[in-house]
């Protein structure tokens, strides 16, 4: 068992019981604890995130394909990190409920037009104009399980009453 700062598990008030926990049940078959699905979930975002920065350094390189594929599945390996928090199935509920529909498909359709982009117009300017939707889409979605966030950054640009 594991000393100190890494033993998340007796430090309670690092690894709370809330509701990136629920979804305990999905995960007895594997045996996975709170801690080890916390560090499957910085895991993957740290994986993702070198994904995307990979992508990101070829495609100035003018290797536009290999930017799509990296870029992408650094994307959906961080997506899959937040899995180990709430559980994958409860995650892809979620990401249909009505708040979040219209920033999930738009993130979803992000990642086919990077793709078209990419391998059948061949656009590097187009797929970083996907590529900016696509965070858009992710950060608005994201910012849907966060209370008042939306409106928040709403009223930060001037949209909200």
């Amino acid at each position: 068992m594991a000393k100190g700062w890494l033993n998340l598990e007796a430090a309670s008030s690092v690894v709370p019981d809330n509701q990136f926990f629920e979804g305990e049940p999905a995960f007895k078959f594997l045996g996975l604890s709170k801690t080890t699905r916390l560090y499957g979930f910085i895991a993957c975002l740290v994986i993702g995130f070198v994904f995307s920065l990979l992508g990101s350094i070829v495609l100035f390189l003018g290797q536009l394909a290999i930017f799509a594929v990296l870029f992408v599945l650094g994307t959906l390996i961080s997506l899959v990190g937040t899995g180990f928090l709430i559980g994958f199935l409860k995650q892809l509920k979620m990401m249909f409920k009505p708040i979040r529909v219209v920033a999930t498909v738009v993130f979803i359709a992000s990642i086919v037009l990077v793709f078209l982009g990419a391998f059948l117009i061949g656009s590097d300017i187009l797929c970083l104009i996907f590529v900016i939707i696509e965070y858009l889409a992710y950060t608005w979605y994201t910012l849907s399980y966060i209370p008042y966030a939306r409106s928040f950054v709403l009223k930060l640009f001037g949209f909200g009453s």
